[in-house]
């Protein structure tokens, strides 16, 4: 019997890469001081400790309402009415259980989400994850600036001073020196994104409808099942993507929670996921409203499209309003994208990282966040830019890696050095694999659509179908191989240590050993990764040559 889940003299030292990390919690709301572990018993206490902890759940949610999310919502609401609502549902299962296991991660081990997996996995992984989130991130960025000059162009603003504006406004935001400061600024952009709530009631919708469509899943009536399949993808896709994972686990890291204050961080997360669900709902009810009856209803163009009929259909203000809350998503979400990526690359290179140091105190993770910014804005501000091939782009990539990422989740989430009595349960394992084999057949049909856009309705079903049946012969295969041959048996976990277990520093822990079937999956993930990868290439050069 072996026992890794005691506290050891390493465990009293943090894992942590950059010194700013460790201190006190300096929230947007309060702060709570180092080693302030006391007993929290009454309601105000409680309260207080939260409003300081409150922040990394609501800005990751309310950053993924970003730009590609109002194309994609509102894409549904005036194609399709609010018969898809019911995706939204499904989905808040697997947001938290994704944003959970990373804030697990991050509080727990101190270190970021990338440099876990260079350090568990190897080389060519880490700078696997590194590389494709930074182009990932890069062109997602673009997307936020395209839906800011979107909205700049509705207000009647001009592009080219306001997109620079917005830029620098961000670049400030996050280059103060100041974590409190920037949170702050994070959470006025939050409030921002409440401006989707008059619109909602301005259009006046049928709560009777909406309540329907919420729980009882079904198709549009009419449409074509392939193009439907691909916007559901599309609404996954966009719900759950993979800077999500980076952004969470890095900026609990560096809001410096520990494993004292899990619970707190939990209520965060779902104060985010009930925001992300009723304003992506909102979207959807409010698009469909102003369009049922029109001749725009069924011909989506843009965003700037649903600003135009809300003005027309609704009222001038409600067209405000929506354009409002376009350029405030769009900004929240490219500061969140793009700090994803800071952290990664300081991570991974040993870089100083963090919204505590001052820019001349950490000159690589302001530089590399500034660049991001300004090449995006550029490219957007550029005449000609091809902004459409980015889109596509961006939506491919995203299909190819976001399977990737929440199996290395899995992985670290499974790695007794790395959580100690933090690691999964069976079920959470279930579950999480379960999400991990419907990821797969989405992203491989959102990699076919994008590279054969014929793709018919027979050919997802087959797709569809023939992936559920690999997945249930592996499980079924997993399953029948533990049981012939069990794990070693494991003390069980004192859950009174879980509040103070820090995982020791990176040079303290033993190399995982990989078994004979990991290493099969991570060979077949390997594979599929540079096969859609080259596809993807290949199609965006097509797609560039204009064929």
């Amino acid at each position: 019997m072996t026992s890794d889940t005691s506290p050891t003299p390493a465990q009293r030292e943090t894992a942590v890469l950059d010194s700013a990390h460790v201190g006190d919690i300096e929230g947007a709301f309060g702060t709570i001081r180092l080693g302030d572990d006391a007993p929290r018993p009454r309601l105000s206490m409680k309260l207080r400790t939260l409003l300081a902890i409150v922040g990394p759940g609501l800005i990751v949610m309310v950053g993924d309402n970003d730009a590609g999310a109002f194309g994609t919502y509102t894409e549904a609401g005036q194609n399709y009415g609010t018969r898809l609502l019911w995706t939204l549902l499904l989905l808040v299962p697997v947001l938290y259980v994704n944003q959970e296991m990373v804030l697990r991660l991050g509080a727990v081990t101190g270190v970021g989400h990338a440099r876990l997996i260079l350090e568990r996995f190897g080389k060519f992984w880490g700078a696997f994850s590194v590389i494709d989130l930074f182009i990932l991130n890069a062109l997602t960025i673009v997307t936020e600036f395209i839906g800011i000059s979107l909205g700049l162009r509705y207000l009647g603003i001009a592009q080219v001073p306001g997109v620079i504006m917005a830029a620098v406004v961000v670049i400030a935001a996050v280059s103060t020196g100041s974590f409190k400061r920037f949170e702050r600024v994070s959470m006025v952009l939050v409030a921002g994104s409440l401006l989707l709530v008059p619109i909602f009631f301005m259009v006046h919708p049928g709560m009777g409808q909406i309540a329907h469509d919420v729980l009882i899943p079904g198709m549009p009536p009419g449409a074509e099942l392939s193009t439907v399949m691909l916007l559901i993808i599309g609404i996954v896709g966009t719900t759950v993507a993979p800077w999500q994972l980076f952004f969470q686990q890095s900026y609990v890291i560096d809001k410096r929670i520990t494993p004292r204050f899990m619970s707190y961080e939990k209520v965060d997360l779902w104060i985010g996921i009930v925001m992300v669900i009723v304003g992506a709902g909102a979207i959807m009810t409010f698009t469909y409203t102003t369009f049922a009856g029109h001749p725009e209803f069924g011909a989506f163009t843009d965003a700037l499209g649903v600003a135009k009929g809300l003005g027309t259909y609704v009222s001038p203000v409600a067209g405000v309003l929506f354009a409002i809350a376009l350029i405030d998503a769009s900004i929240i979400g490219a500061a969140a994208v793009g700090l994803s990526t800071s952290y990664a690359l300081g991570d991974v290179l040993g870089l100083k990282h963090s919204l505590h140091r001052k820019p001349r105190e950490a000159k690589g993770f302001y530089a590399v966040f500034a660049g991001l910014l300004v090449v995006a804005a550029t490219v957007v501000l550029i005449p000609g830019s091809p902004l459409g091939l980015l889109t596509v782009g961006v939506q491919t990539l995203a299909g190819v890696l976001l399977p990737s990422a929440t199996v290395f989740l899995l992985l670290l989430c499974n790695d007794k050095q790395v959580l100690g009595p933090w690691v999964n349960g069976r079920w959470l394992n279930l579950f999480t694999g379960l999400v991990i084999a419907v990821l797969v057949m989405m992203s491989i049909v959102l990699t076919a659509s994008v590279l054969y856009p014929n793709i018919t309705a027979v050919t997802i079903l087959w797709i569809l179908g023939g992936g559920s049946a690999i997945a249930i012969a592996v499980g079924v295969g997993l399953a029948v191989h533990r049981r012939r041959h069990p794990a070693a048996t494991v003390a069980p976990v004192d859950k009174s240590l879980r509040a103070s277990w820090r995982m020791p520093p990176l040079n303290l822990l033993a190399l995982p050993e990989l078994s004979a079937s990991r290493r099969a999956g991570l060979s077949v993930l390997r594979t599929y990764l540079f096969i859609a990868m080259a596809l993807v290439v290949v199609r965006v050069v097509q797609l560039a040559l204009g064929r």
